[in-house]
C-alpha cells in the first residue's frame, strides 16, 4: 500500500483537483481513527470541487465552447446547467436522457445546446455513440467497419434517430429553438432507401408518432443496452487509475477487449446498483486496495501498464496543475467571464484559454475524443515552469 502522505495527496488531487492543505494533511496523519482513509474520501466527496472537476470532464466531452453556432451566453448557460446537475448529484443516466430529449430555447433550456454544438445529424449520431457508449462508428459511414461488428446499415439506422431534430431562430436572434419536427428521414447512400431508426446491436423500435430522441434515450440508459453502464464506469475508473479497463475509454470494439472483463462487469453492475450515482462508485474505487497501491513497483511488475499491480505515475491535467501552482504560490488568475481568483477548472467556455493551459494540453473541445486533453510532456512545458510566468512569475507575484 501507499504511505498515508502519498494517499492523501493522490486522493485530494484526483477528487478535488487541488493539493491537500497543511491542516488537512496534519489532521489525517495524526488521526487514530482506523477508518481515516475512508473518512478523508467522504470529506473530499462532499466538497464543491468534486462537482467542478467532473463538470469540466463532461464539458470537454460535450465540446462546450462558444463559436458561430453557440454564443458565449449559450455556452455559459450550458456549462452552468451541467455543473448544477452534478452538484445536485443528479444520476448520470438522467443527465443523458435530459440532453438527448432537450427541447426549447438555448437560453431558457440550456441542455438544448447539445444540438447546437453539433448540427450535422451524422456527426451527432457518432458523438452520441462515442460519448455515451464508448463506440466509434465513424468507420462504418462509407463501408462496413473493418475491425468491429458495425455495418453501414447500423450506422445509418442509428443516425435516423436524429433525422427529425428541428431548429429555428427565436425572437432573440442570439437564441435557437430546438424541437422535434416529426418529419425527416435518413437515406442509405447505397440505393437511397429510407433507413428506419435502429439501436446499435439491437432492434428496430416503433417510433411512429413518437419523438425518436426519447425512444433512443430510453434505450441507451436501459439495461437492454450492454454498453452504457460499462462506458460510464470505465471512464470513472480510468480517471482514478490512469488507464481504463477498456483503453482508450471510448473505443469499445471486438479488437480492443477489456484487460479484465470481470472487473468491467463488476464496475458496471455497481453503476446500475447505485442507480448511476457516480459518487458511490468513486467512493468504492478510492477505498479499494487497487487505488491504494503505491507507485513504487516490485520486481516483476515494473512494466505492467494494464493490470493495476501498482499505481501509475500521472501528471496532473492542465487546469488542475495551474490551480495547484496558484494554490501553493498564493496567486490569482483572471479568465474571461470569471472574477479575479477563479480557478481554471471553473472555466465554462472551451474557447477561453491562456498560454499555460494550451501548452499543458487542455482540451480544445473540438472533438468528443477522450484523448483530446493530453498530459504528454514537452520541452515547452519544462521551460515554462523553469523561467516562465507559471514558475518564477508566480513565485515573484505571490
Amino acid at each position: 500500500p501507499c504511505t498515508d502522505s502519498e494517499f492523501i495527496r493522490r486522493a485530494t488531487v484526483d477528487i478535488t483537483g487541488l493539493l491537500p492543505t497543511e491542516a488537512e494533511t496534519q489532521g489525517f496523519l495524526t488521526s487514530t481513527d482506523p477508518n481515516n482513509r475512508a473518512a478523508l474520501i467522504d470529506t473530499l466527496l462532499s466538497r464543491k470541487e468534486f462537482s467542478e472537476i467532473w463538470a469540466m470532464k463532461w464539458a470537454d466531452l460535450l465540446m462546450i465552447k462558444s463559436k458561430n453556432e453557440v454564443s458565449y451566453k449559450a455556452a455559459y448557460l450550458y456549462y452552468n446547467w451541467l455543473i448544477n446537475q452534478i452538484a445536485s448529484n443528479v444520476p448520470i443516466d438522467k443527465v443523458v436522457r435530459d440532453l438527448l430529449t432537450a427541447t426549447g430555447g438555448t437560453f431558457q433550456s440550456p441542455a438544448t445546446n447539445f444540438y447546437q454544438v453539433e448540427t450535422d445529424r451524422l456527426k451527432l449520431s457518432e458523438n452520441v455513440a462515442q460519448v455515451f457508449m464508448g463506440i466509434r462508428t465513424q468507420c462504418a459511414q462509407c463501408h462496413n467497419h473493418p475491425f468491429d461488428r458495425w455495418t453501414m446499415d447500423d450506422y445509418y439506422g442509428f443516425a435516423a434517430f436524429f433525422s427529425q431534430v428541428g431548429r429555428k431562430q427565436s425572437e432573440d436572434y442570439r437564441q435557437i429553438l430546438v424541437f422535434n419536427a416529426f418529419g425527416g428521414e435518413v437515406n442509405h447512400p447505397v440505393g437511397g432507401a429510407v433507413v428506419k431508426p435502429k439501436f446499435l446491436g439491437g432492434t428496430v423500435p416503433d417510433t411512429n408518432g413518437k419523438d425518436r430522441r426519447a425512444v433512443l434515450a430510453d434505450w441507451i440508459t436501459s439495461n437492454e443496452n450492454p454498453y452504457f453502464a460499462k462506458s460510464i464506469a470505465n471512464r470513472i475508473w480510468a480517471h482514478f487509475t490512469g488507464v481504463g479497463v477498456v483503453d482508450p475509454v471510448d473505443d469499445f470494439r471486438a479488437s480492443n477487449p477489456a484487460s479484465n472483463p470481470e472487473l468491467l462487469d463488476a464496475l458496471a453492475a455497481k453503476m446500475v446498483e447505485y442507480k448511476y450515482d457516480i459518487k458511490q462508485l468513486v467512493r468504492d474505487i478510492c477505498n479499494s486496495q487497487t487505488y491504494q497501491r503505491t507507485t513504487i513497483p516490485v520486481p516483476g511488475n515494473e512494466q505492467d501498464l494494464r493490470n493495476y499491480s501498482h499505481a501509475m505515475v500521472r501528471r496532473i491535467p492542465a487546469e488542475n496543475l495551474l490551480d495547484c501552482i496558484s494554490q501553493v504560490t498564493l496567486t490569482k488568475e483572471k479568465f474571461r467571464g470569471l472574477p479575479l481568483g477563479a480557478r481554471a477548472v471553473q472555466i465554462a467556455d472551451g474557447a477561453t484559454s491562456n498560454y499555460f493551459l494550451t501548452t499543458f494540453g487542455r482540451s480544445a473541445r473540438t472533438t468528443v475524443c477522450a484523448e483530446e486533453a493530453t498530459t504528454d510532456p514537452s520541452l515547452s512545458q519544462a521551460l515554462h515552469l523553469i523561467n516562465g510566468s507559471a514558475g518564477s512569475g508566480k513565485i515573484n507575484q505571490g
